[in-house]
C-alpha cells in the first residue's frame, strides 16, 4: 500500500513538473517561433505520441460521427484555442504570471458547473473562494492592464485560455463516455487538422528558428502534452480525481517559481501576494459544507 501511495505521488509531481515548466518552455519558444507554428507542432507531436500508446493497446477509435463531433468540440475549447492564446500572450507576458492566471480554471470550472451540471451548487465557501481567486487575478494583471496596448491584450488572452479549459472541463462531463486514452487521442487528431490550414495560410515564413526555441517546442508536443496525458489517466486511474485535484495548488507554483529562476523573470511582493490569494481561494472553495440527513 505504502509503495503505490509513493508511485501515485510520483506520477502526480511528474505532471505537476510537466505542466507548471511548460509555460517556461513555451516562453523559449516564442523567441523565434510564431504562436500558430508552436501550436501546429505542439498538437502533431503529442498526437504521433498518443496515437502510439493507442497502437500499442490494441484500442480501436470509434466511428460514430457524432462522437468525433464532441472530440471537434473539445480540440476547440481545450486544446487548439487555448494553446494559441497561451503562446500568443507570453510573448509579452511572463511565464511565471502566464501561469498564475491559469490558476483560476479551476474556479471558473465551478463558476460553469453550477448552470450547466446537476448537484454542482455554489455555497458560501465557493463564492467565497471564487472572490478571492478573482482579487488575486486582479493584483496579478492590475500593472499589465494599466499600461494598455499589447501586455493588456495579451493578459486577456491568457485569461480567456484559463476560462476555455474550464468550459472544456465541462464538457467532458456532459459529452458521451469512451476510452480515455482514445478519446485523449481523437482529441488531438481534431485539434491537429483544425490547426493544419490556419498553419498553412496565417504562418510566416522562418528561416532564423533557433535551436533552443526548436528544442523547446518539440519537448512541449512530447512532454507537457503527449506524455503528460498518458500520466494524467495513469493517475485518474490510479488514485482518483481528488487526488489529482491537488495539482490546481501546485502547477502555478511550479510555473510562478521555474520562470523566476531559470529565466530571470522579476519578482515583487506583489506576485506573491496574488499567489497565495488564489491559491486560498482555492482550498476555501474545497470546505465542504454539513447538510442535515433527510
Amino acid at each position: 500500500m505504502a509503495r503505490a501511495s509513493l508511485l501515485n505521488w510520483a506520477l502526480l509531481l511528474s505532471l505537476v513538473a510537466l505542466w507548471g515548466t511548460s509555460f517556461l518552455i513555451i516562453a523559449i519558444s516564442v523567441r523565434t517561433i510564431d504562436p500558430i507554428s508552436i501550436v501546429f507542432y505542439r498538437l502533431v507531436l503529442g498526437t504521433l505520441v498518443l496515437a502510439l500508446v493507442v497502437y500499442a493497446r490494441g484500442e480501436t477509435v470509434p466511428r460514430k460521427l457524432r462522437i468525433w463531433g464532441g472530440f471537434l468540440l473539445m480540440a476547440i475549447a481545450g486544446n487548439a484555442l487555448p494553446f494559441f492564446l497561451i503562446s500568443w500572450g507570453q510573448q509579452t507576458v511572463n511565464s511565471g504570471i502566464a501561469g498564475m492566471i491559469m490558476a483560476i480554471m479551476p474556479l471558473m470550472t465551478m463558476l460553469f458547473a453550477h448552470y450547466l451540471v446537476e448537484g454542482e451548487t455554489l455555497n458560501r465557501y465557493k463564492l467565497i473562494g471564487f472572490t478571492l481567486g478573482i482579487t488575486g487575478i486582479t493584483l496579478l494583471l492590475g500593472p499589465v492592464f494599466e499600461g494598455g496596448g499589447r501586455e493588456f491584450w495579451s493578459g486577456l488572452a491568457i485569461f480567456t485560455a484559463a476560462t476555455c479549459y474550464a468550459v472544456n472541463t465541462i464538457l467532458i462531463k456532459r459529452l458521451p463516455r469512451f476510452s480515455p486514452m482514445v478519446g485523449a487521442c481523437g482529441v488531438l487528431v481534431m485539434a491537429s487538422l483544425l490547426i493544419l490550414p490556419f498553419w498553412l495560410l496565417l504562418a510566416p515564413e522562418n528561416n532564423s528558428i533557433s535551436q533552443d526555441s526548436m528544442i523547446a517546442v518539440i519537448w512541449l508536443g512530447i512532454g507537457p502534452t503527449g506524455i503528460a496525458t498518458i500520466i494524467l489517466f495513469a493517475v485518474i486511474d490510479r488514485a482518483g480525481p481528488t487526488f489529482l485535484s491537488t495539482i490546481n495548488y501546485l502547477v502555478p507554483v511550479v510555473a510562478f517559481f521555474s520562470g523566476a529562476w531559470l529565466l530571470s523573470e522579476p519578482v515583487s511582493w506583489q506576485h506573491f501576494v496574488a499567489l497565495f490569494t488564489i491559491l486560498g481561494g482555492i482550498g476555501i472553495t474545497r470546505i465542504r459544507t454539513h447538510q442535515a440527513p433527510r
